[in-house]
């Protein structure tokens, strides 16, 4: 069977980026391509061992979040009592979940590709999620695995929104960086739509009006699809039984508990402290070797129990998701023992934490970066 590698492209073949990162500067070049070779074994290693038990197991979890899913909407359809409104949404957000993170994310990653299913295929799934599938894995896919944390050339540093590092130029508009944040977190699917629409590039003159308007228009169909569902639908069937007003709050919260969920999910695996940013001389003349060390300095991971690693979609292993984005996420957890060994045995962080300190260092880098970098104290005599 064959499979389908997705590696960075531009990597040099040999020698090293014009600058490494400081994380870096102990390593020789030898390190470096040794480094490279360890974790592509890694790699090989599960592709390997990928089988009948990852198909079952990404089924399995397909039918669960669907019946859920029906579950919660059949609830919310008797959600003028109480209890069924909470039962409802309660199911409903973990559905939602699931299929953002377990499910939609990995499978458009192209996870299970390799499983020959038109219905589980990267280049068919679209998933509960505003944002068209094609036009996310273009800016996430192509672009932000591409140029994990550069400076200038990675764009979801910040979203375009926010001031994630002291190296992006301050301005007075990033005083409200919690602000924005915080508005953010319960309309994320809606942030990230407006994200992958590339406005700046279009301004620019990167993105051509023809693309913007076919964007648009994608943008355009999938909302009504998104809003036909969860906020014509449901609550229409719901007024059957003089629950369509409750039906259609269940459906709100449930979208926008999804949203702070995904929303704490992403920005704990880029932006708390310990996870690196670079310069384009860091990743000019870089080898594959130099692109995993990329990608482990500027990722962290969030301990908990399996529960918690399934809930994101197994991207507490961000570390792990940015060296291997098209293993099936059901091996990450394997996969971390090994790539953590190797960042240890060469002298590399691998940053890591519970769910609640990692969110607390996220919040905490916002609020330092709404304010200008402190000029450094003169030197006295």
């Amino acid at each position: 069977m064959t499979t389908t590698v997705t590696r960075p492209g531009a990597l040099a073949a040999s020698g090293h980026p014009m600058v490494r990162p400081d994380a870096a500067k102990h390593l020789t070049d030898a390190q470096v391509e040794e480094l490279g070779r360890e974790l592509d074994a890694v790699r090989d290693e599960i592709l390997a061992k990928r089988g009948a038990s990852d198909a079952a197991y990404i089924r399995r979890v397909i039918k669960l979040q669907r019946s859920l899913e029906f579950a919660g909407r059949g609830t919310l359809l008797f959600s003028k009592y109480k209890p069924a409104w909470f039962a409802g949404t309660a199911m409903l957000s973990l559905a939602k979940i699931m299929e953002n993170m377990e499910i939609g994310h990995n499978v458009l990653h192209g996870q299970w590709d390799w499983m020959r299913d038109p219905d589980i295929h990267s280049t068919t799934w679209e998933w509960d999620f505003v944002t068209p599938a094609r036009s996310w894995q273009h800016t996430h896919n192509d672009l932000h695995h591409r140029w994990t944390n550069v400076i200038g050339k990675d764009r979801d540093v910040g979203y375009n929104l926010l001031r994630m590092d002291p190296d992006q130029p301050w301005k007075p508009f990033n005083l409200g960086n919690p602000l924005y944040n915080a508005i953010l977190a319960p309309i994320f699917e809606w942030g990230i739509a407006l994200y992958d629409l590339e406005i700046p590039e279009y301004k620019e003159g990167l993105k051509s009006k023809a693309d913007m308007n076919r964007d648009l228009k994608a943008v355009g169909v999938k909302v009504v699809k998104q809003f036909s569902k969860d906020y014509a639908a449901t609550p229409a069937v719901a007024m059957l039984t003089g629950s369509g007003k409750q039906a259609l709050y269940g459906t709100l919260a449930a979208n926008a508990i999804r949203n702070f969920w995904a929303h704490a999910v992403i920005f704990c695996g880029h932006f708390p402290e310990g996870t690196d940013t670079f310069t384009e001389e860091e990743v000019d003349g870089e080898t594959r070797g130099d692109w995993y060390v990329r990608q482990m300095i500027g990722s962290a991971n969030i301990s908990g129990s399996k529960l918690m690693h399934f809930m994101t979609g197994n991207l507490s292993h961000q570390i792990e998701h940015h060296c291997f984005p098209d293993l099936p996420s059901n091996r990450y957890a394997e996969v971390a023992v090994k790539v953590r060994e190797i960042c240890t045995r060469y002298g590399l962080p691998y940053t890591t934490g519970p769910l609640p300190k990692q969110v607390g260092s996220t919040w905490a880098k916002i609020f330092k970066l709404a304010l200008p970098n402190r000029k450094p104290k003169a030197a006295t005599a």
